[in-house]
């Protein structure tokens, strides 16, 4: 306990240090579009280069920079390179990027304005995930803030759904363009015939309430042609791609725009 005390101090410390020195980067996971499989647009993924250490996992940092209140910071910073990078792309292509509920805060809408505004991108561009655990011990707040999201034109999508607590009674309150399904359903879905039926049901949910869907974790030909076959509209995984740093997603849009100029 005490050495896990002293870790936390430290990356504490070094995450103001990191804050201060630009030693996070944006990196870019292709989402591909089922029906023919073309990349539609990435999620912006936090990634910490330290000088050091190399590259900290997010999983070792991230809850860090929730208890220690620096995660609405880090936040701001990922949205505006989200905006950046999202700018200097074609139209048809999107960025999303996780939203930490240590982030649903009154000001975010504002800050999400302004850097749509900076950046002078539409904000059907970006799409913003929460998770169901934004709503626990919620007194409406978390609604008003994703409301005022929405007004914006930002996607907001429902991530890992199906792995928290029930969050349905919200799919009907307008703010959710898309449902994500966690990578452990997919995985799974080839072994475990319980798995296929939840995921019907997911996308039957979706459907009804006019929302996409898309299946996180695709990693073999199987997993896509099982997603496709369930009806999702969306794949992200390792099987079209793995996280990019933003000059090798640059190079991937490039030809994707080449590609559809020639086709």
């Amino acid at each position: 306990m005490q050495k896990n005390a002293v870790d936390t101090l430290a990356i504490q410390d070094e995450l103001r240090v990191a804050l201060a020195e630009d030693q996070f980067e944006p990196w870019f996971q292709p989402i591909v579009r089922l029906a023919d499989r073309e990349v539609m647009g990435y999620e912006a993924l936090l990634r910490w280069n330290h000088p050091q250490r190399g590259f900290v996992p997010p999983n070792v940092f991230i809850p860090v920079a929730e208890e220690t209140g620096l995660m609405p910071v880090l936040g701001e910073w990922i949205i505006d390179e989200a905006c950046r990078a999202t700018a200097t792309w074609p139209e048809p292509i999107t960025v999303a990027l996780n939203i930490s509920p240590k982030q649903i805060q009154a000001g975010l809408p504002n800050f999400v304005s302004e850097a749509l505004g900076r950046h002078k991108l539409a904000g059907n561009r970006i799409e913003l995930e929460v998770t169901e655990g934004v709503f626990l011990g919620d007194n409406g707040s978390t609604l008003d803030v994703l409301k005022r999201l929405r007004t914006l034109g930002v996607g907001i999508a429902l991530d890992d759904f199906g792995t928290g607590y029930s969050s349905i009674g919200y799919l009907n309150k307008a703010i959710f363009h898309k449902l994500k399904i966690d990578g452990s359903f997919v995985r799974e879905a080839g072994s475990r015939p319980e798995n296929v039926a939840i995921i019907q049901s997911i996308v039957q949910l979706a459907k009804s309430f006019r929302m996409n869907v898309t299946a996180e974790g695709v990693e073999t030909a199987e997993d896509f042609e099982r997603m496709r076959d369930l009806g999702c509209d969306t794949i992200q995984g390792y099987l079209f791609g793995k996280p990019l740093s933003y000059e090798r997603a640059n190079q991937m849009v490039l030809g994707l725009g080449a590609k559809r100029m020639a086709g």
